[in-house]
């Protein structure tokens, strides 16, 4: 199948690659020459503009697009759309706001043209582990695009099945779904990414735990020098915790034991926080969620001004004299 790439950066890149492994024909386009020569020259088709795209593509096109959620896309869109004719499609395959995935599909939809959201999970490793992804959009659309999703997800490989789910068909076990109506593939995906949150949290006060159980403030008989290393790595072999995430940290630790590369500054890129505004919308309580999202917000900063707050309240009330800094040497 014929499908236009626009943005060659890490993830549009390999999923360019993996599709042109898959047969498919790539047509891409990046702000960047270099990556539109790189990738022409494994096999895409390379193209100058996104006008220049559209011209190599045959009808009905579609056109995938690896962009930075919001401007970008929303440039993006906007651009392609005036080029696109009746029966053509646009996928939207980043980290898009779900009401703006409903807003644009409106917006298509006047020109009977397709909008289809599909929130895509696998970073840097899918090129080789494939792509989990969620699926919005119009039915119709979303299953001529099938062979795409098909070559791009991970496939059964050698998880077993889950009892009871031969009776239920679908794709699911494949690695992709068709959640809904435009906007469900990225708000399943928006929801993934904030539960990404609280269970990476959980891993990290666990190792902190880990790593200041040598803490002179401890009685020294329940002072333990643990091997963070090994901890992560026995839990990766049988445990209930066990996961791909530990799976990247266990490689962490094994690489560096102290992490001293890292300063512990933490970003989130937006999903975090709409999925927060989405459990207020639904009234649906979001505890460790919404404490995952601050704790990164806590992490780009020294001490707040809450904090002294809290410092001057408790010598107000108790005495309470706040510890002398170590100097440094």
């Amino acid at each position: 199948m014929q499908l236009g790439m626009v943005g060659l950066g890490r993830m549009g890149a390999n999923m360019t690659r993996r599709l042109m492994r898959g047969g498919h024909q790539l047509v891409v386009s990046d702000l960047s020459p270099e990556a539109v020569k790189q990738l022409a020259g494994e096999g895409a088709m390379a193209s100058s503009s996104l006008d220049d795209l559209m011209i190599k593509l045959q009808a009905p096109r579609a056109v995938w697009i690896m962009v930075p959620a919001g401007g970008p896309t929303e440039k993006t869109v906007q651009a392609l759309l005036s080029s696109m004719q009746a029966g053509d499609t646009i996928i939207d395959g980043g980290n898009s706001y779900f009401k703006d995935d409903v807003r644009r599909a409106q917006m298509c939809k006047e020109k009977s043209v397709h909008y289809v959201d599909v929130g895509t999970s696998g970073g840097v490793w899918g090129l080789e582990r494939g792509y989990c992804m969620m699926i919005g959009g119009p039915k119709e659309a979303v299953g001529r695009l099938d062979p795409i999703f098909k070559t791009l997800a991970p496939g059964r490989g050698n998880i077993a099945r889950t009892p009871g789910r031969e009776k239920m068909g679908g794709t699911a076990e494949e690695g992709y779904i068709h959640c809904g109506p435009s906007g469900s593939g990225h708000f399943v995906k928006m929801v993934h990414n904030g539960i990404e949150y609280g269970m990476m949290q959980a891993y990290a006060e666990g190792f902190d735990i880990f790593k200041n159980a040598t803490s002179k403030e401890l009685p020294e008989e329940i002072r333990y020098d643990l091997n963070l290393a090994d901890i992560a790595e026995v839990w990766r072999r049988g445990s209930v915790v066990s996961s791909w995430l530990l799976d990247l940290t266990a490689i962490a630790l094994a690489e560096n034991p102290s992490l001293s590369e890292y300063s512990g500054f933490v970003q989130d890129s937006g999903e975090g926080r709409w999925t927060i505004q989405a459990a207020i919308e639904e009234a649906v309580p979001a505890e460790v969620l919404s404490a995952a999202l601050y704790t990164r917000f806590r992490s780009r900063q020294e001490h707040t001004f809450a904090e002294k707050i809290l410092s001057a309240m408790r010598q107000k009330f108790g005495g309470h004299v706040e510890p002398k800094q170590a100097k440094t040497a």
